[in-house]
């Protein structure tokens, strides 16, 4: 019996380009290029990102809290908007728009009315998350339902299915791809909309400690910062992955 060999490929291009830049960097501050306290280098970026790690993981753990919590009901809105516009046009009409509409007005204006209305707790940093995050994912999961294959609903009422096992059995299923495409750029959306609304206000997380870091002008703590919020984003955007891995096994075998 033979095994089966498993090629991983893995694409080098961005790895090549990444660290070129970091050495372009080095050398730029490294060189007296560009002054050092305007632009630390990648090694005191490290050397500050080891220093206050204890205090970046202290901060991170609220940001992803507040990360977490509005963007699981930022999914389960949009969810159940893309539903209830699907089955009733009348309200696709009404509230559509309105949706569209309300994505044109800035998150950095709508932080500070948020944490004005709502006090310096995780409260409006979970409110802007969810106005941020729900949008795309309504769009998304009713232009999937949208699309689903008009064979399988004419299937579905020829059985005498109902709207709820249509739903459950037909139109999820097949908007599968269209929820994981909102996804990843709600995920992107919530990491910072909670790092923007602790910015304008709040007693923890890495917004604040960004605020913090830069009165100081400790730009090689900001730059550490920076580091660690895309290393959270870039980690949600894998998990996202490996869960559409998980529920869509037919891909899988497709790709054997």
């Amino acid at each position: 019996m033979q095994k089966k060999r498993i090629n991983i490929k893995v694409n080098w291009a961005p790895w090549t380009v990444l660290v070129v830049g970091v050495l372009l960097w080095q050398g730029l501050v490294s060189f007296n290029i560009v002054p050092r306290f305007l632009l630390p280098s990648p090694a005191d970026t490290v050397t500050a990102f080891y220093t206050d790690f204890p205090l970046l993981l202290q901060n991170m753990w609220v940001t992803l809290a507040e990360t977490v919590i509005g963007l699981l009901i930022g999914i389960l809105l949009g969810i159940f908007l893309a539903i209830i516009m699907d089955r009733f046009e009348f309200l696709y009409r009404a509230v559509y728009p309105l949706l569209v509409i309300s994505q044109t007005v800035p998150t950095v204006a709508i932080a500070p009315l948020l944490i004005l209305w709502l006090g310096y707790g995780m409260l409006p940093k979970i409110v802007l998350i969810i106005v941020t995050t729900f949008f795309p994912v309504a769009v998304e999961m009713l232009t999937g339902f949208r699309a689903t294959d008009p064979d399988l609903l004419q299937l579905m009422a020829t059985m005498g299915a109902k709207r709820l096992k249509v739903l459950w059995f037909v139109k999820l299923p097949q908007s599968l791809d269209h929820f994981f495409a909102s996804l990843r750029i709600a995920v992107t959306y919530a990491v910072i909309s909670a790092v923007v609304a602790e910015w304008v206000g709040g007693n923890d997380g890495l917004g604040v400690y960004m605020t913090r870091v830069m009165k100081a002008y400790a730009f090689d703590k900001m730059f550490a910062v920076i580091v660690l919020i895309t290393i959270l984003s870039l980690l949600l955007m894998m998990l996202v992955n490996g869960l559409q891995h998980w529920l869509e096994p037919w891909k899988r075998v497709e790709k054997q």
